[in-house]
C-alpha cells in the first residue's frame, strides 16, 4: 500500500471503508488498518480499531461521526491505544473482549449480533494470537484484527497467545464461505479469506514440524532462542524476537500434545 494512502478513507467493500493510521513497522506492516463501516445510506458508523493514540488519525475518524459503536478485535496498543479516547470524542460505547478497554461497560461473547449502522455485525471467537482476539462478520466480508494479515503471518503472542486455540481459529476461517473477503487489521485487503486460511494452516503445520525436528537435533531441553536460530535462520533478525513467542508457543502445544 502507498504511503499516499495515509489519511484516506478508501472504500473497499459496499459497507466497508479502511483509514490507515500512520503507525508503520516491523511488527504493524504499512500501520494498523481502521474499519469504518455503514450500510449504503446510512449516516451513522461502526469503527474497528481505532488504533494508536494519535491525533490526527483520530480527528480524521471523528469526521466519520456519528459513530454508533467502537469494536475491537484486540487489546494490543497498535489496535487499542486510542480506543477509549476516541470513545469519548464521539461518545460512543467501546466495546471489547477485556474490560480494560471498554467504555459504557459491555463487552463482546460468542454470537453476539450487534446492530448498528445499518448492519448486522456477529462476533467469531478466534482467540490464538492473543487470548481475547476476535474476528466480526459482515455479509460480505469478514474483519479478521491480527488473526489473519493481508501480507504474510501473523505471532502467537505466547504466552497469552496458544498454539492451539490459534489453529482452531484458523480452521473456523477455513470453514466459512469461499471467496468470503478478508479485511485484516494489518495489510491489503484479502479476496479470498478461506484460502489465506488454509495456507495459514500448512504454514503453522510446516513450522511446527520444522521445531519439532529442531528440539530432537538440539536434544534436551533447547531454549526458544535457540530453535529460532535453526528455523528462523533465514528470517531477518530483527523479526527473531516475535520468532520466539511463536516457538514458545509451539514448543508449549508440542508438551502438550
Amino acid at each position: 500500500m502507498s504511503p499516499l494512502a495515509y489519511g484516506v478513507l478508501r472504500q473497499v467493500t459496499p459497507t466497508a471503508a479502511v483509514l490507515l493510521a500512520e503507525n508503520p513497522g516491523v511488527m504493524t506492516l504499512d500501520g494498523t488498518n481502521t474499519w469504518v463501516l455503514r450500510a449504503p445510506g446510512s449516516a451513522s458508523c461502526v469503527v474497528v480499531d481505532p488504533g494508536p493514540a494519535d491525533a490526527a488519525h483520530l480527528a480524521r475518524l471523528a469526521a466519520q461521526a456519528p459513530v454508533e459503536v467502537v469494536l475491537l478485535t484486540h487489546g494490543h496498543p497498535d489496535h487499542s491505544e486510542g480506543a477509549r479516547e476516541f470513545g469519548r470524542q464521539v461518545d460512543a460505547p467501546v466495546r471489547s473482549v477485556d474490560p480494560a478497554f471498554r467504555l459504557g461497560g459491555l463487552g463482546l461473547d460468542e454470537g453476539d449480533v450487534i446492530e448498528a449502522a445499518g448492519l448486522s455485525i456477529r462476533v467469531l471467537p478466534t482467540p490464538g494470537h492473543t487470548a481475547d482476539s476476535v474476528c466480526f462478520q459482515l455479509d460480505d466480508a469478514v474483519l479478521t484484527g491480527d488473526t489473519v494479515l493481508g501480507r504474510g503471518t501473523t505471532v502467537v503472542a505466547h504466552p497469552d497467545g496458544r498454539l492451539g486455540d490459534y489453529l482452531a481459529s484458523l480452521r473456523l476461517l477455513a470453514a466459512l464461505p469461499a471467496g468470503t473477503v478478508g479485511l485484516p487489521g494489518h495489510g491489503p485487503e484479502l479476496p479470498d479469506l478461506v484460502a489465506a486460511a488454509n495456507g495459514y494452516l500448512a504454514h503453522r503445520e510446516q513450522r511446527l514440524a520444522q521445531v519439532k525436528a529442531a528440539v530432537a537435533e538440539l536434544g534436551g531441553a533447547p531454549t526458544a532462542r535457540q530453535v529460532v536460530e535453526r528455523v528462523y535462520a533465514d528470517v531477518d533478525r530483527s523479526l527473531w524476537e516475535p520468532a520466539e513467542w511463536s516457538v514458545r508457543a509451539q514448543l508449549e502445544y508440542l508438551r502438550d500434545a
